[in-house]
């Protein structure tokens, strides 16, 4: 006669085995610094469901303005972050939207 399993040993095997069976993709984060009036990296590659976090090392204000008018950030006082998720395939110029000459690409690709 085969050894009887309580219900919690059941359903941890159960989970157990569909955690392994699935393959799970995780959502990166992404930095981007401002420093010396430059987005650092100017250009960065990322997964779809990626983040990108930006974080301004300037003595002086930013903004991140997308070209496209899909986002845009509060001004960004020294040491503040501004966070966005890229859900979906494909290119995103960007800009300060106090000093225009500061530009940036973001790549989302599978």
């Amino acid at each position: 006669m085969a050894h009887p399993r309580s219900l919690p040993q059941i359903v941890a095997g159960a989970v157990f085995f569909c955690a392994a069976a699935v393959n799970f993709a995780w959502a990166d984060e992404v930095k981007v610094g401002i420093d010396n009036f430059a987005f650092a990296p100017d250009a960065v590659t990322v997964k779809p469901g990626d983040t990108v976090v930006f974080e301004n090392h300037d003595d002086i204000p930013h903004l991140v303005v997308d070209a496209a008018g899909k986002f845009r950030s509060k001004a960004l006082d020294t040491g503040d972050k501004f966070s966005m998720a890229f859900p979906n395939a494909g290119e995103f110029t960007y800009f300060c939207g106090l000093h225009p000459k500061m530009k940036g690409k973001i790549i989302v690709a599978p």
